[in-house]
């Protein structure tokens, strides 16, 4: 099937002169109701942070012409994940979470809507279980330095010179109690089928997701090769650590979504047909292809809410242009809602990918972009397609 070219005049929620941003797109950044829209506020967008940087935590009012609320400010963001902000169990009173920095330390701050600090946690966060019940998290001061961009500046990090530590890898954490105990670590991992060139490697862990009810985990295990690059392998496992399951380990995997709770949709590699959006079903061998010939490169996929449509989205094209699509797999339909600018000088780290991200049922799409020269989120009404 031909793909639909349907692209939509996207609405700014947020408006300069400062920047805005959200982060990551396997999260919602709207509120339990839909009215209220969490992101970050920053003065420069032309670097990467540094330790004493701070950015500016927000909530978006779209019921009053998107006026622009600052609730509290962080050191502890970066560029591609922002805070890892998290909406809270949305059948109690609307709260969220988001990283900071306190007395040295990575912690999560839980605040209420109106901005009050309800509890602080004495870990950060890095994904929350969609009941709000629980986190994952890592070693956040590792990452800077084995993948820019993911990682915070703030925090020294107790690990460097030790390449595979057997005292550091995931930690679970209760987010009413704030318990918290490493359940994964670097050392059990690369010792699952390990390969020649784990030998002396540094090894680390990126992008943990809970499936639907919070039974499993995924996360990415990446280790450094001697070329500069790094190979992926894509791991699932239980909360308390058990059950570890490695389904993809052919070098690349890159960005992924739960389909409910036993499947994960991921562009990766393997060998006898290439890199591919491929459907895993958890705990097993079997796999699938996914959009083959359709969704040709690799994007941040996710699901919309019935589990109906992929949204997704491309890196630049060579006229610094990227693609927002939409795909639903029971018939190959694509229909691509826009095509954005993106700054070329904004690259590496710094870059603006526009992450997008679907609302809590499913008809609208939140985004950052920078194709009006300033960081800022967009939003686009899918209500009619996905309808069809």
């Amino acid at each position: 099937m031909p793909t639909i070219i349907d692209h939509r005049e996207p609405v700014a929620v947020t408006r300069g002169p400062r920047h805005h941003f959200h982060g990551y797109y396997d999260k919602t950044p709207w509120d339990p109701s839909g009215r209220y829209i969490a992101a970050l506020e920053t003065a420069f967008i032309d670097r990467p942070p540094v330790s004493g940087d701070e950015a500016v935590v927000g909530l978006i009012d779209t019921a009053e012409d998107n006026a622009w609320t600052p609730i509290a400010s962080t050191r502890a963001w970066n560029w591609q994940q922002g805070s890892m902000i998290h909406w809270l169990d949305p059948a109690a009173d609307p709260a969220f979470v988001h990283n900071d920095v306190r007395d040295g330390r990575f912690v999560s701050v839980v605040r209420a809507l109106s901005g009050e600090e309800l509890r602080v946690l004495p870990k950060p966060v890095h994904a929350v279980s969609k009941d709000g019940s629980q986190a994952v998290t890592l070693n956040f001061a590792r990452v800077p330095r084995t993948r820019p961009g993911y990682g915070y500046a703030a925090v020294a990090d107790p690990t460097e010179g030790d390449p595979c530590p057997e005292d550091d890898g995931i930690w679970h954490v209760d987010m009413a109690t704030g318990e918290s105990r490493l359940v994964v670590t670097l050392a059990q991992i690369a010792a699952i089928k390990s390969k020649p060139n784990m030998a002396g490697a540094e090894h680390w862990f990126n992008h943990l997701l809970f499936n639907q009810d919070g039974s499993r985990f995924i996360f990415l295990h990446r280790w450094k090769l001697a070329s500069g690059g790094w190979e992926t392998r894509l791991f699932t496992a239980a909360p308390d650590g058990s059950n570890v399951c490695l389904l993809a380990d052919h070098e690349i995997v890159s960005h992924f979504d739960w389909r409910g709770c036993d499947h994960v949709l991921a562009w990766a590699r393997h060998y006898d047909v290439g890199d591919r959006f491929f459907l895993y079903t958890d705990l097993s061998d079997e796999r699938e292809a996914v959009g083959e010939g359709i969704l040709t490169r690799d994007g941040h996929c996710s699901y919309s809410p019935d589990r109906r449509w992929i949204l997704n989205d491309a890196y630049p094209n060579r006229d610094n242009h990227r693609t927002l699509m939409l795909f639903r797999p029971t018939d190959d339909t694509r229909v691509d809602i826009g095509e954005f600018y993106t700054m070329p000088e904004l690259g590496g780290e710094i870059r603006c990918d526009l992450h997008p991200r679907w609302n809590r049922d499913g008809t609208k799409v939140c985004f950052d972009s920078t194709h009006e020269c300033e960081r800022q989120v967009y939003v686009i009404d899918v209500s009619d397609i996905v309808a069809g």
